[in-house]
């Protein structure tokens, strides 16, 4: 223990130990690989110096391309986000989802970028399309200008080539009966889909019997141009009109506010939202009007002269026959397609277009039966324009 303590003493009081120290000089082969190592760094060095001042300086630099994508350019924060169409129609969003998504409105009314205003064609249709040829050349060289949707039955595979116009627009669906309110959800998820497109203006319902009575440029102007919607929305005093009116619809509506009107419409995007977005007039037509009240007559014609009366044109431009009566008007087949058939239809009406007496009153008509297409395909180019 003294011997231990002892040597710590020692070292306390500065009794250093001796320290002996030997000199090593670096061996030759080290001298020699760094005098190597300086020679190749300057030799790469001077060829640096006459690569850049020659050919730039990305001939020796790398570069690297970056994977981050900035802020600004990422899809879903950009502008084409909101501008650009969906890509694929077969969302999984549920009517509840889309609705509430298709209800979105810009406030600014002057458009950002230049956009050009569509017209929505919605067909509501059971299955197949039999007229979709006669479709196919009315569209024809007009891209750009239109967009289609398809609400037919869930179990309906629509077969087209890639090439149609309807070659996957079927829109997710669901069962729809005629007269009852699964037709007007069937006629809100056609227009909530079609509000997903910014540039769709103008919505026009449209069945599989319907056809085009003039070729797309004057259909797409008339639309264009008028200052109203067309949607038939008016007064019917009788069994069918006030008659179907239950009480218990007030007050949200009145009967003197009950109005009727063709199935078959076309309006404009700040309609189509109205419709859209109405949780107020909904609940009272699915529950107070019910077959022998035909909902898909009074929902909307109702709703939209209580919101918006002084935009619409209260007519509707799709032609039918009611002269042989019955619940529903008269089909047409391949006898029936004559030119004096279609002068029948072309003359002799007279109607109001931006307030100015107009004889042009319908852009298309119904019903056609599939047999009917063939000579409408003959007597298109003459007596349609297409």
């Amino acid at each position: 223990m003294q011997t231990r303590f002892g040597s710590v003493g020692s070292l306390e009081e500065g009794k250093e130990p001796a320290v002996t120290t030997r000199s090593k000089t670096p061996p030759l082969r080290v001298l020699q690989l760094f005098g190597l190592f300086l020679a190749l760094c300057m030799a790469f060095f001077m060829i640096s110096i006459y690569t850049i001042r020659h050919f730039g300086t990305y001939s020796v630099i790398a570069t690297v391309k970056s994977n981050i994508v900035p802020c600004d350019e990422d899809e879903t924060t950009s502008l084409d986000h909101w501008r650009k169409p969906p890509s694929n129609l077969l969302h999984s969003m549920t009517d509840e989802e889309l609705l509430w998504r298709a209800s979105f409105m810009p406030r600014i009314k002057k458009y950002p970028f230049n956009r050009v205003p569509k017209i929505a064609f919605m067909f509501l249709t059971k299955g197949p399309l039999p007229l979709s040829p006669l479709w196919e050349r009315f569209f024809y060289g007009h891209q750009g200008l239109y967009s289609v949707y398809v609400h037919s039955l869930p179990s309906f595979d629509a077969e087209f080539p890639p090439s149609s116009v309807f070659y996957r627009r079927q829109i997710p669906s669901q069962v729809s009966e005629w007269g009852k309110m699964s037709m007007c959800d069937a006629e809100r998820r056609l227009l909530a889909n079609a509000l997903l497109d910014i540039s769709n203006e103008w919505f026009i319902l449209l069945s599989e019997s319907c056809i085009p009575l003039y070729n797309f440029s004057v259909i797409y102007h008339y639309i264009k141009k008028s200052k109203y919607s067309f949607i038939g929305a008016f007064d019917d005093p009788g069994p069918h009109g006030q008659g179907r009116y239950n009480e218990s619809m007030a007050p949200e509506v009145n009967l003197t506010q009950w109005r009727k009107g063709s199935q078959w419409f076309e309006i404009n995007r700040k309609l189509a939202v109205n419709i859209v977005e109405d949780i107020t007039y909904y609940p009272k037509f699915e529950q107070f009007c019910r077959p022998a009240c035909y909902v898909d007559e009074h929902y909307f014609p109702t709703m939209l002269t209580i919101q918006a009366s002084n935009l619409l044109a209260n007519r509707s431009i799709t032609w039918v026959d009611w002269s042989r009566g019955g619940a529903h008007p008269a089909t047409f087949g391949s006898a029936d397609i004559t030119e004096d058939f279609f002068t029948r239809i072309y003359e002799g009406h007279e109607c109001w277009y931006n307030d100015q007496p107009s004889s042009i009153c319908f852009l298309f008509a119904r019903k056609f039966a599939p047999s009917a297409l063939e000579p409408l395909l003959q007597i298109a180019p003459k007596v349609l324009g297409f």
